[in-house]
């Protein structure tokens, strides 16, 4: 039985929400990914698809303006939510004040800012450029990973602690995987201090929907959208997303 998560999305009316700062958007496809067998969010032994989301955006109100029409990057925050498969308004907030709907928590300034070292440290574009290498897959599937460790588990006593392959949190929360490249998505945690740089981030947010995180684009890279840049965008493989059980 197909099950939604992180990687499967349902049809969703999009919702109309009556404050500024929005975006529309809907999951179009993948950037660099691969399948990773996962234990959190109410998942025991699930494949889910770890890497870049391509969203595409058609509308926007206030902050939302930040992106220009067409694909945005992104990675998905919430397992336990689906993606979006019609055009749906999600509010744009920061990390920070994300709570997350299945531990019922919000992230908070701590976290916020290892999701925001994590990205200015190893983030890289060629994820979300059309063409993909399985150096590129493994890695943007071991970033996932490590978004998904923050997010899920509780704050060890030192960044040597994160662990992607152990469940460190009692109760509701914790995480842990399988099948990816685990050194790499422990090693990067284990870099993190909270104190290094910090990547301009925002989370878009719609009940009921996945939650992104994504990158606020520099000026130049906006222009390149804007202009249909990215070439490689239209050559993006499209693939449809399930969870199944292990």
């Amino acid at each position: 039985m197909l099950l939604t998560a992180c990687v499967v999305a349902l049809p969703l009316a999009a919702a109309h929400l009556a404050h500024a700062d929005t975006v529309d958007v809907v999951h179009d496809g993948y950037g660099a990914y691969d399948t990773t067998l996962f234990w959190g969010a109410g998942y025991d032994g699930y494949d889910a698809m770890s890497g870049v989301y391509m969203l595409n955006k058609t509308g926007s109100t206030g902050a939302g303006d930040t992106w220009r029409n067409g694909q945005i990057p992104a990675f998905c925050m919430e397992l336990q939510e689906p993606a979006p498969k019609t055009t749906t308004t999600y509010s744009v907030t920061v990390p920070e004040n994300v709570y997350n709907s299945y531990t019922g928590e919000t992230l908070g300034r701590t976290k916020g800012s290892y999701l925001r070292e994590l990205w200015a440290r190893y983030y890289d574009p060629a994820w979300a450029s059309g063409s993909y290498t399985a150096q590129d897959n493994r890695a943007a599937q071991a970033f996932a990973a490590a978004v998904w460790e923050i997010i899920y588990e509780k704050m060890p006593t030192a960044a040597a602690d994160w662990d992607v392959t152990l469940d460190g949190t009692v109760g509701l929360g914790g995480f842990k995987a399988e099948n990816l490249d685990y050194e790499t998505a422990n090693k990067w945690l284990h870099s993190l201090t909270g104190a290094g740089p910090r990547a301009d981030l925002r989370v878009l947010v719609s009940n009921g929907n996945q939650e992104y995180l994504v990158a606020v684009p520099e000026p130049a890279t906006a222009i390149l959208l804007g202009l249909g840049g990215l070439l490689g965008v239209a050559r993006r493989r499209r693939r449809n997303a399930t969870v199944r059980p292990a």
